[in-house]
């Protein structure tokens, strides 16, 4: 399977697990709704996020905040695509990475298309600290990232550039 294939395929199970999953939550939830899976840790709790990461611009005016998110999803994607031309065929981890990414921005992008808001529902906190909600898309971006970082500090250059 070509570098290519194999991003769109991870992209693609990404987007598959996200969307399945919000609409599980969206059908058997009620807005705002908290189940808690460990108590005083994890719930299960539906909101729907106007914003980005962290809410980041939660509060603008969906005439400026939706053309931006759908711009900046682009970008990413397209973006993520050159990157894919960069990596080596055998660098699986790295093209796992980038498709995590991929369909991570494309399930948040089908959100923000359908209803201009994105469904969040892993509640993380403990004691007084709470994480923003977050979904399957957010995981997968952030598990992504992480990886290429790792890479990036840890991985070392190429093998011509270590012999």
């Amino acid at each position: 399977m070509n570098r290519f294939a194999f991003v769109l395929v991870v992209a693609f199970v990404v987007v598959a697990l996200d969307q399945a999953t919000k609409w599980v939550v969206q059908t058997r939830m009620d807005l705002y709704q908290s189940i808690p899976v460990i108590d005083s840790f994890f719930h299960l709790t539906y909101v729907r996020n106007s914003g980005g990461a962290f809410g980041f611009l939660h509060d603008a005016r969906s005439a400026l905040r939706l053309p931006f998110f759908i711009t900046v999803s682009v970008v990413a994607i397209a973006a993520l695509l050159y990157f894919v031309r960069q990596v080596e065929s055998h660098q699986y981890l790295l093209l796992f990475a980038l498709g995590g990414i991929l369909g991570g921005a494309l399930g948040n992008l089908i959100d923000r298309m359908v209803s201009g808001t994105v469904v969040d529902f892993f509640d993380v906190h403990w004691r007084t600290w709470y994480w923003p909600t977050f979904n399957v898309a957010d995981s997968f971006i952030t598990a992504g990232v992480v990886i290429l970082l790792a890479h990036s500090l840890f991985g070392g250059g190429s093998q011509q550039e270590q012999g």
